[in-house]
């Protein structure tokens, strides 16, 4: 699946922090509806991507590293998913069973084709911008 639970998640997580000021964790969950095992999980990658910092201490929480200006949803889905494919068919370096020396593939054709367009308009728009609306 191109768009995972995760990467939804992540795109919360976010969210949430896209005031700008230090959020906890369990503010996080309260605000976004995500289990705190999930929330630490994706927060974890989301700070390893260089999106978040987190802040330790009785006021400790994250807050945004990157502007949201600059982070797009294929960015927060690679950080979370590291691949992105519409289905089994389009990972590189797949070899497709209906693909026959002189007979490529048509349905594997069409895959790889919706595949860069869904790719294309995930780069497309900032988090920022979608979530302004």
């Amino acid at each position: 699946m191109l768009i995972t639970r995760e990467c939804d998640y992540a795109v919360r997580i976010l969210r949430a922090l896209s005031g700008g000021e230090t959020v906890s964790v369990q503010d996080i969950c309260r605000r976004e509806d995500i289990t705190a095992p999930i929330a630490y999980k994706l927060a974890r990658k989301l700070e390893k991507s260089g999106y978040i910092r987190s802040h330790r201490g009785s006021n400790g929480g994250y807050s945004l590293k990157k502007d949201l200006r600059e982070i797009t949803l294929y960015d927060v889905c690679r950080a979370v998913d590291r691949e992105l494919f519409l289905t089994e068919c389009t990972v590189r370096g797949h070899r497709c069973s209906q693909n026959t020396g002189a007979s490529p593939c048509m349905v594997h054709k069409e895959f790889c084709r919706l595949q860069e367009i869904i790719t294309r308009e995930l780069k497309n728009r900032s988090l920022m911008e979608i979530l302004e609306g």
